[in-house]
């Protein structure tokens, strides 16, 4: 056993597929494994822009807008990697991440590291996840709800953890907190290897985000009330409860300053509100 698949869902991302399919073939992985979620062939897309490698595999969810938890579950499912990393299509790993993450996942059963908030149009960084640094800290359940950046941790493809597939937006929030749940607090790289980034039109950073977002926090709200939503330790249900509702009143504020013109994405109302 050994190796590492890198999961990249892709809708609509022949703009950005290219960028983030490199990033991590030049990390050395066993395969990638592009799921398109638009009926697109990326095959080509790819081969066009001059990322051609053996590693490359492509899967398909055979619909349009299906969503990225669907993808990841597809791709996982057809994964061969000891470790399962995830990528979106329009962020971009940098180098040495796999190398970093991947002895702490084996050992750990899952590893992340710190991640960079970048406007994908201009380059400029809008917030870093943590203060970088060199090291390696520990995130629990309180400290991982505290954060409003996306992070996608390198997971042992053996817990055969899944995404939540009725989740458009929020489902890294629910899956990552299960990581935790399952294995307790979970070793994080202060050194940024991940970019994520804000690009408008993105499921993200489009002109609905809020109402999906709102709609993904109300059906896990509901979840933990009806049945615990899989989660074993009640201090982390009470927790995950408590944060979703700081959650959906942050994205209203969001909402009403989007509307306002007072902010363009959420990242970036993000980083003014911080720095405010």
């Amino acid at each position: 056993m050994g190796g590492v698949s890198v999961v990249i869902p892709a809708f609509q991302a022949q703009a950005t597929i290219a960028r983030a399919a490199a990033s991590a073939l030049s990390q050395g992985p066993t395969e990638i494994i592009v799921v398109s979620d638009d009926g697109a062939d990326y095959a080509p897309v790819l081969a066009h822009a001059g990322v051609r490698d053996p590693r490359l595999r492509h899967a398909t969810t055979g619909r349009s807008g299906a969503g990225p938890a669907i993808a990841r579950n597809l791709g996982q499912a057809t994964a061969t990697g000891e470790i399962v990393a995830w990528l979106d299509a329009d962020d971009l790993f940098h180098p040495g991440r796999l190398a970093a993450l991947v002895p702490l996942a084996r050992e750990r059963g899952a590893a992340a590291d710190n991640v960079r908030v970048v406007d994908d149009a201009t380059g400029r960084e809008l917030q870093c996840l943590f203060p970088p640094g060199d090291g390696v800290m520990e995130m629990n359940a309180e400290d991982f709800l505290a954060t409003s950046v996306p992070m996608m941790f390198a997971v042992r493809r053996a817990l055969d953890l899944r995404w939540d597939e009725d989740l458009l937006l929020g489902d890294d929030v629910a899956y990552n907190l299960r990581l935790i749940d399952r294995l307790g607090p979970l070793p994080i790289t202060l050194r940024p290897f991940h970019d994520y980034r804000v690009r408008l039109g993105s499921i993200c950073h489009a002109d609905d985000s809020a109402a999906k977002a709102e709609e993904g926090y109300g059906v896990m709200l509901r979840r933990l009330s009806a049945d615990g939503f899989g989660f074993t330790q009640p201090e982390i249900r009470a927790a995950f409860t408590a944060s979703l509702q700081r959650k959906i009143a942050l994205n209203r504020e969001f909402d009403a300053a989007h509307r306002a013109g007072r902010a363009t994405t959420f990242q970036d109302f993000i980083a003014t509100r911080r720095g405010t």
